[in-house]
């Protein structure tokens, strides 16, 4: 078979269609590793922004390198710069909270209570979702999980730091042992998970790579996995033993945590429970 040049000066596809199309064009010309990477990737995109370079190797049955060595065929810098452009794609397309408060300026936003009326509504129609779309088993299976566990690591970064920050202190007033990671003064605890213990991860699209990185070496060190996200949740489920999932109702692509936290109070009481029982 004819070998084109590969193109390593090529700029780096800007959107997931234009990779779509880059594989496309790729495809039949790379050396036999190079295209086990682009025909695992052209069947694997949605996986991409929570696989670890490892993770994508072993998929493609090849060593890192030669992932690594295929970024850069892409114009990638490396595995990082081409996950950040699937990861970026998980964020619905919400706007910058700049635009988000420019589009308000035409409607309530400079009436404080106006503004609470409609957050309000939006937190209400999130609970009423909730109680709609509540999955009992997973539920109940987790609460099961959780209340097996020696110590609750709970995962919670950036949006999700309320809620698991929330956890955190409701399950120390229940005496039950738990531990926040959220990278707060740069700290890494994940050695303090140990056999036993279980992770309850709080995480939304497009997922931080902590929370992602942090669930993968949870599973890697055999804990259970519970992740708390919205839906549809198919990227993290790779992750995660349990997923709860929660939609909130925005206002003006602004998302309030009404709904998620109802869930995580809920666990954790019940949680709680049936540890005492």
């Amino acid at each position: 078979m004819t070998r084109h040049p590969l193109p390593d000066a090529t700029p780096p596809p800007a959107t997931v269609e234009a990779f779509r199309a880059r594989l496309a064009d790729l495809s039949g010309s790379l050396p036999r590793r190079l295209q086990q990477c682009a025909d695992h990737l052209s069947a694997h995109l949605d996986s991409i922004a929570v696989s670890t370079v490892a993770e994508i190797a072993a998929g493609a049955g090849v060593p890192p390198s030669a992932v690594m060595r295929f970024c850069q065929i892409l114009g990638f810098s490396g595995y990082s710069e081409m996950q950040r452009l699937f990861r970026n794609a998980l964020s619905l397309g919400l706007p910058d909270y700049g635009t988000r408060l420019a589009n308000l300026k035409s409607g309530p936003a400079d009436r404080p209570a106006a503004l609470v009326a409609e957050f309000v509504e939006a937190g209400r129609l999130s609970l009423e979702k909730l109680t709609q779309d509540l999955d009992e088993t997973a539920l109940n299976q987790a609460v099961d999980t959780l209340s097996r566990a020696s110590v609750i690591h709970l995962a919670g970064y950036r949006r999700a730091l309320p809620v698991a920050a929330y956890l955190a202190y409701v399950f120390e007033k229940m005496a039950i042992p738990a531990m926040l990671h959220a990278g707060i003064g740069g700290l890494d605890q994940r050695n303090a998970m140990r056999s036993g213990d279980a992770l309850l991860a709080v995480t939304f699209a497009p997922y931080s790579s902590e929370t992602l990185s942090l669930a993968a070496e949870a599973r890697a060190r055999g804990l259970p996995v519970v992740v708390l996200t919205d839906p549809p949740a198919t990227p993290i489920l790779r992750q995660a033993d349990l997923v709860l999932t929660v939609a909130e109702v925005d206002f003006g692509a602004f998302r309030s945590l009404s709904a998620t936290t109802a869930l995580a109070l809920s666990l954790a009481v019940a949680v709680a429970t049936r540890r005492q029982g």
